[in-house]
């Protein structure tokens, strides 16, 4: 026997949270052949000794929509380890795209990239997006949700009201066509324009379309700071209701009056699993979390789309409405500058060179650089001189919870982030630190230096875990016969380097990925190589 590639002498972490044990592994037509002590030829071999080999990243929550069509090497994404990422998350997905509706389609695309880029998209159903990904070429595999604020905007443009009959009809049709392409399930934000539109039942319907094909539901709830607990029922209850599992995106409690409130959260898992209810979460490793700047509006602003609200930040009499919505002790909306304040608030992509300067600062800081009357004004300010097309990161969470949700054991790990590079049209920007680092950073900061979780522990959240969760029944632990997704990596200097005010580098101790078999990340650099598989779900009926 001989093989492709070998991978000899490592201490193998297979994924399922057992110890570790010394094997070679032999990788043949890129999936794993033979796991022992190998006594074979093969083509190339790698030496893993005082390495752990382990299965290659499960991200469940990745935004790289756009950008992996920019830069189909998503560098920033395999070289922390990740090999599958689903996207399609937080209610936008890149199909279906209905032409009349284009111009509203355009305003919900994630900020992350370039928007000239978004002329060049030419489909129009969920089946002919896959097959555009699949012929551009990805370094990593995709699996893709459909997006509840797509369908919504397709059907109702943001419009602040439940949909007709006939336009709930429309959206189950969408809904259904994305199922029959491939779609692993439905995601929805329901803190975020124009999902926040959307009253329980409409969601309902939605998911029972998901359920007939047996897919699962991922849900950005309606608010993760005052009203968090409610928000996690009434995710749980549309799961419930539709008879489908529960994914919780990016599981928190944001706001200093609300942390601690994670063990009240964590018992709903707990709850819910043991009625025998399947509901699992994601978390990133940081306090801080990242999205358009806008959102600091109360919902009804950004009622008709993003013309509409710039429209309103101009007219007097609506943006003093505004200001009172901020200003108040209202539990309505997720109030993000209650829940961080302006100190709190760092912006980190803008359009314009004008603005380029302030990357990285605070409100409050850019309104003393502007001498601005307050920092309101000049976020107002700065929503209107870059069209709304501005990316903000906030911190909000408290340590304590990061390491509780981490440590539970219905919580995986996922980014939250999208690919980007530190060149080309994905280098701009301050992007999250999570775009770049979420898992060296959880196996360097919480495994080798605080013992949060055990490195066998760790390592099973970010693969077999959320393969589990996916249905992947075929990546997510190393065995023979599984897709040979694989990452080398030393355990003694693996180490997070990406900050938020130098954001874009890439982590250490990672030497080798293999995606299907085929090395990605080679002695540390990208090979180019892009052998990545679009994954489509396997319709149960």
């Amino acid at each position: 026997m001989s093989f492709d590639l070998m991978i000899t002498a490592g201490k193998i972490i297979d994924g399922t949270g057992n110890p570790w044990y010394r094997a070679d592994i032999g990788i043949q037509d890129g999936q794993i052949a033979k796991i022992g002590q190998l006594d074979v030829r093969a083509e190339r071999e790698i030496d893993a000794i005082g390495m752990i080999v382990c299965p290659g990243f499960v991200d469940p929550h990745n935004h790289s929509d756009v950008t992996f069509l920019l830069n189909n090497k998503v560098e920033s994404m395999v070289h922390q380890g990740v090999t599958t990422m689903v996207v399609g998350q937080c209610g936008v997905s890149l199909a279906p795209m209905i032409p009349e509706r284009e111009e509203f389609f355009r305003q919900i695309i994630p900020l992350y990239a370039p928007k000239e880029h978004i002329e060049t998209m030419g489909w129009r159903s969920f089946a002919e997006y896959l097959n555009t990904v699949e012929q551009s070429g990805l370094s990593a595999n995709a699996a893709f949700l459909v997006g509840h604020a797509t369908v919504r905007v397709g059907v109702m443009e943001f419009d602040r009201r439940a949909p007709t009959p006939r336009e709930l009809e429309t959206m189950k049709e969408l809904v259904d066509e994305a199922m029959r392409a491939g779609a692993f399930g439905l995601s929805s934000a329901l803190a975020l324009a124009p999902g926040a539109y959307a009253r329980p039942n409409e969601l309902s319907e939605l998911l029972k379309v998901v359920g007939r094909y047996g897919g699962a539901y991922f849900a950005h709830i309606r608010d993760e700071a005052n009203t968090v607990v409610e928000s996690l029922k009434e995710a749980i209850k549309i799961g419930e209701s539709a008879g489908i599992p529960v994914q919780i995106a990016h599981f928190k409690a944001l706001g200093k009056q609300n942390w601690g409130r994670t063990t009240e959260t964590l018992k709903l898992l707990e709850e819910a699993n043991t009625q025998g209810f399947e509901v699992y979460a994601d978390q990133y490793p940081f306090r801080a979390a990242s999205v358009y700047l806008s959102i600091v509006l109360p919902p009804w602003a950004h009622e008709g789309g993003t013309d509409k609200l710039l429209e309103r930040l101009r007219t007097p009499e609506e943006l003093a409405r505004i200001r009172r919505d901020i200003e108040s002790e209202s539990d309505e909306w997720q109030n993000v500058i209650h829940g961080c304040g302006y100190n709190g608030i760092l912006v980190t992509c803008v359009r314009t060179e004008q603005n380029k300067e302030l990357e990285g600062k605070s409100l409050a800081e850019i309104a003393e650089i502007r001498g601005a009357p307050d920092p309101f004004s000049v976020t107002v300010d700065l929503l209107l001189e870059e069209s709304a097309d501005i990316v903000m990161v906030f911190f909000g969470m408290a340590e304590d919870d990061v390491k509780r949700v981490m440590k539970h054991p219905y919580t995986m790990v996922g980014t939250d982030g999208w690919a980007v590079a530190p060149q080309g049209p994905l280098s701009g920007g301050k992007p999250h630190p999570r775009t770049y680092s979420t898992y060296p950073r959880i196996l360097r900061k919480y495994v080798r230096e605080e013992g949060v979780l055990s490195l066998e522990e760790a390592i099973r959240k970010m693969t077999s875990f959320p393969a589990q969760r996916l249905r992947l029944q075929d990546r997510g632990v190393l065995r023979e016969g599984m897709w040979a997704d694989i990452v080398v990596l030393d355990p003694e200097t693996i180490r997070d380097n990406a900050t938020f005010t130098t954001a874009h580098k890439f982590p250490s101790g990672i030497p080798f990925v293999l995606v299907n078999g085929v090395p990605i990340i080679d002695e540390g650099h990208h090979t180019g190589a892009t052998p990545g598989k679009i994954l489509r779900w396997q319709i149960r009926k």
